[in-house]
């Protein structure tokens, strides 16, 4: 009696063409993932620049606020805007280095929270924050809830300077 697995188990040839032909697996921090209804995920284009992210609204704005964007970007310096998204929570998970989230509370009041690699912060709905990159520089990822995103200016001549 044949052996059905036998027959039809790759050789090592074909598995051997198969790793050479099949493509590397994409860079977080190149093209984002967007995470959708239905538990969707999907590649997105590579990142371009801040334009990027309204061609990314567009592509999925039937998804509302409970799409996330889930991104990685490595800072060198702090950040010189304040941003707030009022529709969900913003998940930031530091990967390396280290960062200072600044999150504005009701009242002005500035909460500094900081990430080392492998820690993480939330960032409620509708807080203003923003972040001081330690020393070394840091990498994040990013699941954000971006529909209604605002960005304002940051001064950065007080590192916990307000978003007012």
């Amino acid at each position: 009696m044949a052996n059905d697995d036998a027959e039809t188990a790759p050789t090592q040839k074909e598995e051997a063409q198969r790793e050479e032909t099949s493509a590397s697996p994409p860079l977080l921090s190149k093209f984002p993932v967007h995470l959708g209804l239905g538990a969707t995920a999907v590649q997105e284009p590579a990142f371009s620049g801040l334009d990027w992210y309204a061609a990314y609204g567009a592509r999925h704005a039937a998804d509302g606020a409970e799409g996330r964007l889930v991104s990685m970007y490595t800072f060198s310096e702090s950040w010189d805007v304040w941003e707030v998204h009022p529709k969900g929570h913003e998940v930031v998970v530091c990967t390396a280095g280290s960062i200072t989230l600044l999150q504005e509370r009701p009242g002005g009041a500035v909460r500094k929270v900081a990430l080392a690699a492998g820690e993480y912060a939330i960032n409620p709905p509708g807080v203003w924050h923003s972040a001081d990159v330690g020393a070394t520089g840091c990498t994040c990822v990013f699941i954000t809830a971006g529909l209604g995103t605002q960005h304002k200016p940051r001064d950065l001549s007080s590192s916990s300077s307000s978003a007012s």
